[in-house]
């Protein structure tokens, strides 16, 4: 999601200290920070918060599939909001690091983010 973001704020550009607040606006989603350079972090990624929080629990909330309940809880887990610190105009994430949307749902709809910039 880092270059989606990017891309969406042309004024980041402008800011030389400040703080970016990404938050979604969704309970069967989440954003974390992780490695960007090899895809496979992505696949383990996922693999181990469905072993951690699998579909085979009882749960009692089951109205919306048996993936919506444990997307919840991986929602909460890796949580809905990050703060970014910006540095001349510039995201100042480390050199692997990018910016996930995680999904939790089997077959997700879609997603929106409220982006946020503080600075000067």
């Amino acid at each position: 999601m880092t270059r989606e973001i990017v891309s969406a704020l042309p004024e980041l550009a402008e800011v030389q200290v400040g703080l970016l607040h990404v938050f979604i606006q969704h309970t069967s989603a989440s954003l974390t920070i992780n490695e960007n350079a090899d895809p496979d972090v992505r696949t383990d990624f996922e693999m181990v918060a469905n072993h951690l929080v699998p579909e085979s629990l009882p749960y009692v909330h089951t109205l919306e599939g048996s993936d919506d309940m444990p997307a919840h809880v991986k929602g909460a887990l890796m949580g809905f909001s990050l703060s970014i610190p910006i540095s001349s105009g510039e995201l100042a994430l480390g050199t692997w690091q990018g910016i996930y949307l995680c999904e939790h749902r089997n077959h997700g709809g879609r997603r929106q983010l409220v982006l946020t910039i503080q600075g000067e």
